[in-house]
């Protein structure tokens, strides 16, 4: 238009006057013109910008100023939110949640039975103590395997399998830990999205924390408190594990194995560890064109297990295969595991397996905490002890053994 281009001719006449300057030109258009006429003076911007509009040739312009930009936080939040302390339960409302089938008590629990400090540890065991009459009345499954096997998302369909069938599950999920930087991504919920919206079932993710087992230390204290709030039905999955990793054997009822075809021959099912603890062995990822090399490693696989000594239980470990993908094979795994508990239950072997399972975990509570306590109380001692290692000055032998004389004359002291 006439206006526009009278504007614009003014403007070019302006920068023509001061051609050093860098000019803002702002006016009542919905458009913002930023011209930079001479580039080897855009390091010196800021001294150099001047506001064109301001002048008499350009009347009728208007700078529009901009609002001043609010506290992204509320200050009165802020505030309160300082003051606002988490309410701590005792131990009788911890206990009646729990009792109740309260998930959000219920968490809280596990999360003190994780704790570290020494005030939560004590109230954690007072709990633990009072739930204990609740507790038993479960089906305990391990289920482990090597990473990538499928686990979570076996469990997921034999979870929603045995919800539909008025079950209340509790998955203990343990995730590996990192070694350098210690932390979890605990991501295994994230693979069992139908299961952790049901309301009958309930997911906890906790890291391994270094602990060897495929297990999390506090894994058998969570379990008692999940059995306590009213689960029938305990599923553990542990990290990815390999031969020699068995220490979930040591809390369940039922250890389940989880394969893939192509896993190993007939000799690695041979070797002995992890594959001569269980109780039942299945092949999953059985479909598509998988199915015939699942068939094949469940032979190899059963083939494998009679050349085993007689299974303590007096049940002979079978191999099955399933596709948690398809949901195929579910139905069948759960009716081999009831037909197991019958006849271990008929044997009295289900009850002792449980009794030394009780004794085997007071020992294991014991060397924890006598190792905690060494490290707590020799913490400078074993600064200088790794300061003399590394320098060569001690071997490490020694200063293991000098380190464990002075706890243990520290401790006839006390």
């Amino acid at each position: 238009t006439a206006y526009r281009r009278q504007r614009q001719m003014c403007i070019r006449d302006r920068m023509n006057c001061h051609p050093k300057k860098i000019h803002l030109i702002t006016c009542n258009f919905p458009t913002l013109t930023l011209s930079l006429y001479q580039t080897k003076y855009k390091n010196a911007m800021q001294q150099n910008i001047e506001h064109p509009e301001n002048d008499a040739c350009y009347e009728g312009l208007a700078v529009n100023k901009g609002i001043e930009q609010p506290d992204p936080v509320n200050p009165a939040i802020a505030e309160r939110l300082k003051h606002l302390k988490k309410k701590t339960l005792t131990a009788d409302e911890y206990v009646t949640g729990i009792f109740r089938g309260d998930i959000n008590i219920l968490s809280q629990a596990i999360t003190l039975v994780e704790s570290a400090r020494i005030d939560h540890q004590a109230m954690a065991q007072e709990v633990i103590n009072r739930c204990l009459p609740n507790t038993g009345k479960s089906v305990r499954i391990g289920i482990t395997g090597v990473p990538g096997a499928g686990k979570s998302t076996f469990i997921e369909a034999f979870g929603k399998f045995l919800t539909s069938e008025g079950h209340k599950i509790a998955v203990l999920a343990i995730d590996p830990s990192s070694e350098r930087s210690k932390g979890s991504i605990l991501g295994d919920k994230t693979r069992m999205e139908e299961l952790s919206c049901d309301p009958h079932a309930y997911i906890r993710p906790s890291p391994s924390a270094g602990s060897l087992g495929g297990v999390a230390r506090k894994t058998r204290e969570a379990m008692l408190l999940c059995e306590a709030a009213g689960f029938d039905i305990i599923l553990i999955e542990t990290v990815g594990v390999g031969q020699s990793e068995t220490a979930v054997h040591s809390m369940v009822d039922f250890f389940l194995l989880v394969q893939i075809a192509g896993a190993g021959d007939e000799l690695q099912g041979i070797k002995r560890g992890i594959m001569e603890m269980a109780d039942s062995i299945i092949i999953n990822k059985a479909d598509g064109n998988n199915i015939t090399r699942a068939e094949l490693a469940k032979v190899q696989l059963q083939n494998a297990l009679h050349l085993f000594p007689p299974h303590e239980s007096g049940v002979e470990p079978k191999v099955m295969t399933c596709s948690a993908y398809e949901k195929t094979g579910i139905k069948e795994i759960w009716e081999n595991i009831l037909h197991y508990c019958s006849e271990t239950q008929q044997s009295k072997y289900f009850d002792i397996r449980r009794s030394e399972q009780a004794k085997y975990w007071m020992y294991e509570t014991i060397n924890e905490q006598l190792r905690n306590r060494f490290y707590q109380s020799q913490k400078e001692q074993i600064r200088e002890a790794e300061e003399k290692v590394q320098h060569n000055e001690e071997s490490s032998f020694a200063a293991a053994f000098r380190l464990l004389d002075n706890y243990f004359k520290e401790d006839t002291k006390l």
